[in-house]
């Protein structure tokens, strides 16, 4: 006896099929799938501090980009100011201007320095931007180049991981301070006599040695993941097709490194706006333009009288640094639950 024709209506086709759906066990019905990415900013958005950090950095980068609009708000600017003015500000004998032992001024919020009478507020709107510019572009350069050097090294491994892996642990032994120190003289003697070049060389410098020296820590991390995958089913079946290794790397590996690139970006960036400002303070980082840095090397010997002066940017520092790295802490929380106590 044999079967009725069964129509297309009745099998349908897999185009057409529901989507696959999972129950979660209370009751509420299927739940739809999500991918890896969209579970993390599930529990990010969820996480109370991490959104307060996350306002708290995006204040932070608005102040930064926006810095000669709200200066121009309050009606400061950068540039030593007039001391002979300094005569009216006298409380006590001090030759500046500010709380908490001078009377405030809303004409200069954050009072005025010792000696040239510059604004506080528009040095510290200015060193913000400073801070966030030359830490950004070092985590981006830093990011790229350890991502790079650690793709080569877990997957073509052999001379290639030899080689990387030395120089690896070679940039590891030599302190950026040390190299700062060298570098600063330098460009003091080629580029002291030309102010807009040397403000220039400053950044360029100062950023090659960030990034010079930061990228070890990503390409570890990097080399260290590609060396689990490239085992994998999903690798071997591109090398047995014949896709080209580059193709591999950045098509294959590189969109499964997503997470752990993500969180150690999240945490290079604090690192980068404390070292910019250590250095700053040392006198080899900016020195030509406004840093945090170089206003807290200025305003400790001031700190006894002016308090104020050397508190505005180590605050700035502190805060912009840690809700960095607690919203980095949060990232890798939301990435990985398991790392969560």
């Amino acid at each position: 006896m044999s079967l009725p024709p069964v129509s297309a209506e009745t099998l349908g086709h897999l185009s057409d099929e529901a989507p696959e759906v999972q129950n979660d066990g209370s009751g509420r019905g299927p739940v739809k799938s999500q991918s890896p990415l969209r579970i993390a900013l599930n529990r990010l958005r969820h996480d109370k501090l991490a959104m307060i950090c996350l306002a708290i950095v995006l204040v932070f980068v608005f102040i930064a980009i926006f810095a000669g609009q709200i200066a121009k708000a309050f009606g400061v600017e950068t540039g030593p100011g007039n001391p002979a003015k300094q005569l009216d500000y006298l409380n006590g004998g001090m030759p500046f201007k500010g709380p908490p032992n001078g009377a405030f001024d809303p004409n200069h919020p954050f009072g005025i320095a010792p000696k040239t009478a510059e604004d506080n507020l528009a040095v510290w709107l200015y060193g913000c931007r400073t801070s966030l510019m030359v830490a950004t572009i070092s985590t981006i350069v830093a990011g790229l180049l350890g991502i790079v050097l650690g793709l080569l090294a877990g997957f073509v491994g052999g001379r290639v991981d030899k080689v990387i892996s030395f120089f690896t642990d070679a940039f590891l032994t030599l302190p950026y301070v040390l190299i700062g120190l060298i570098i600063a003289p330098i460009l003091n003697e080629r580029f002291a006599l030309k102010p807009d070049v040397y403000a220039q060389m400053q950044v360029v410098s100062l950023v090659i040695i960030l990034a010079g020296f930061g990228w070890m820590s990503m390409a570890r991390l990097v080399r260290g993941e590609v060396l689990s995958l490239r085992e994998r089913e999903f690798v071997q079946s591109a090398e047995v097709i014949g896709m080209p290794t580059h193709r591999i790397m950045f098509r294959e590996l590189l969109p499964n490194l997503v997470a752990p690139i993500v969180v150690a970006i999240s945490l290079m960036l604090p690192a980068f706006i404390a070292a910019e400002a250590a250095l700053a303070f040392l006198g080899v980082g900016i020195t030509q333009g406004e840093s945090w840095g170089q206003t807290i090397g200025q305003a400790t010997a001031y700190f006894e009288l002016y308090p104020q002066f050397l508190w505005q940017p180590l605050l700035g520092i502190v805060v912009l640094v840690v809700t960095l790295n607690l919203l980095g802490d949060a990232i890798r929380d939301a990435v990985d639950p398991k790392t969560r106590r």
